[in-house]
């Protein structure tokens, strides 16, 4: 006859696989069955702990990857792992000054008063924390009180001490090989590390050390996007300037100021005035790029009367679309709220709407500029009958430089930046642009404005 206590045992071992913890399992009468039945629950309580381990760092992770400042990781860290590592003091420090100093970024204690806080500093040179960085290994005190008699001139530890720590393990930060710093963690009772498997430790200490090196690296991004931004914006200017004085003399000569021109040297001028006025549009567009990036895009709101405003984008605009025999058709309401808004800024939003509309599309068919009143906003939008942008394209549209498959219908230049411009110059009114186009049918750009002047 079979032992009753074995199915039980083997649907422990069927949860344990799957994940279910905290069986409660027969381990009596005291025999060989029963000692199995004690090894599997040993088994139970040892995988559950690794289990809450790993689920932990996996959310701490989880908060690094989705980007969360490093004071509100260690937060999570201190909130989250006493379940499974003993401590009541964590403290985070940091290598400054080419690495010469050791300076507390942050710490928190269950203490009643912290003695060691963000900004508290120590050379690292001759102290216990540069034999732990050369190593690379993690450092168990676990009878603090002695430590410090043995080492009175350590500051550091007589105020851990006095806050009532009494055990410690000390991991170094490593990030991309580089030693960057320190994680402190402290028990008020002796021994606490006493055996303890330093590895989640050494993953805790990795993780953060991550996000350390993940912040300097943003850092680093920004200020140079920002010494990028301000050379764009220096060379454009001191760009726009010779090739506008160039243009100014094409002009009087073309305008026969200078004295009569002849047929063939009116062709290489004006070739020379095209040319002129191709630079100065990517040297404006660039210098809007240059301002965007750099927060400096600047908006004159004033209330205006949208439908005056956008019949004269229309009449100024007919002329471009007919000398390529399109029709651009203008589609207002009876009635069209006033707008706060930069005239000037979304005069470059509509026009560059209609000057794409007008370079991707065939002679002989229709480009509509149309606005309609909502609740809250007004849509001003432009639709072409020309060759449509594919699906997948379309979320790439508006990155600087980025270009579809489809090509101008007559050769025309594209800087690649128009798109760019028009979806930071509507975003800045607090507004939102939306495109829908079908591959041969045409394209609609439609952007939205609110009717409150934006914050």
């Amino acid at each position: 006859m079979s032992d009753p206590r074995i199915p039980k045992y083997r649907e422990a071992a069927v949860a344990m696989r799957e994940g279910r913890f905290g069986i409660e399992l027969p381990v009596e009468p005291e025999d060989e069955v029963a000692q199995l039945g004690k090894a599997l629950l040993e088994l139970d309580r040892a995988l559950e702990k690794q289990f809450e381990e790993l689920r932990t760092l996996v959310r701490v992770t989880e908060q690094i990857n989705a980007g969360l400042v490093l004071d509100d990781v260690l937060n999570h860290v201190f909130d989250w792992f006493h379940t499974i590592i003993p401590y009541n003091r964590i403290g985070f420090s940091l290598l400054e000054e080419d690495g010469k100093l050791v300076r507390a970024r942050w710490a928190r204690s269950e203490a009643p008063e912290m003695r060691i806080q963000g900004g508290y500093e120590a050379p690292l040179a001759g102290s216990s924390l540069q034999r732990i960085m050369e190593s690379g290994q993690p450092r168990i005190l676990n009878d603090l009180a002695a430590y410090l008699r043995e080492h009175p001139q350590s500051d550091s530890t007589r105020r851990v001490v006095e806050e009532g720590m009494r055990s410690s393990l000390t991991c170094p930060l490593i990030a991309m090989g580089k030693p960057i710093g320190f994680m402190f963690f402290s028990s008020m009772k002796p021994n606490a590390y006493q055996g303890v498997h330093v590895e989640l430790f050494l993953q805790i200490a990795g993780l953060l050390a991550m996000i350390v090196e993940k912040g300097r690296l943003y850092q680093q991004m920004i200020e140079l996007n920002d010494l990028k931004n301000k050379f764009l914006g220096i060379a454009a200017h001191d760009l726009r300037n010779p090739i506008s004085v160039i243009k100014g003399y094409l002009s009087l000569l073309l305008n026969g100021y200078l004295g009569e021109v002849a047929k063939e040297q009116r062709e290489v001028m004006e070739s020379m005035n095209s040319a002129c006025v191709t630079m100065l549009t990517l040297i404006d567009d660039l210098l809007d790029v240059s301002a965007i990036e750099a927060g400096r895009l600047e908006l004159r709101m004033e209330e205006t009367d949208l439908a005056k405003y956008l019949r004269d984008c229309h009449a100024s605009n007919r002329l471009l679309a007919k000398a390529k025999s399109i029709e651009l058709e203008l589609d207002l309401p009876p009635q069209l709220p006033k707008v706060v808004m930069d005239p000037n800024r979304v005069n470059q939003i509509v026009n560059n709407l209609i000057t794409n509309a007008i370079k991707f599309s065939h002679p002989n068919t229709v480009i509509t500029l149309r606005a309609r009143g909502l609740r809250d906003e007004v849509e001003i939008s432009v639709s072409d009958q020309g060759q449509g942008i594919p699906e997948q394209e379309i979320p790439k549209i508006f990155a600087p430089f980025a270009r579809a498959s489809v090509r101008p219908t007559a050769g025309e230049k594209s800087t690649g930046l128009g798109l760019a411009i028009v979806k930071r110059m509507v975003e800045a009114h607090g507004g939102r642009i939306t495109v829908a186009s079908k591959v041969g049918q045409g394209s609609t750009f439609a952007f939205a404005l609110p009717l409150q002047s934006p914050q």
